[in-house]
């Protein structure tokens, strides 16, 4: 997996590789992140890729990151 470009926010990393014919657009907030996979065929370059880094789909990550560590913290408490 090689690393196409780091962009720069002042809440995530972000950053976009190339994989097996495919973009991954991995976005990380402390412990967790998440990833699309996105075929090279479905766009015409890293330009799309970075287009597709909206304001809601920033606004809809944080509500999955929220949910994820929500999920974290009550399977920890229930090892406990």
């Amino acid at each position: 997996m090689r690393l196409v470009k780091e962009i720069p926010h002042d809440r995530y990393k972000i950053q976009i590789f190339n994989y097996n014919e495919k973009f991954i657009l991995k976005i990380e907030l402390d412990q967790f992140e998440q990833s699309f996979k996105i075929s090279e065929t479905d766009v015409s370059g890293i330009g799309d890729v970075e287009n597709m880094i909206t304001k809601e789909l920033l606004q809809n990550t944080l509500k999955r990151f929220v949910e994820m560590r929500t999920d974290w913290f009550n399977s920890f408490n229930l090892k406990k």
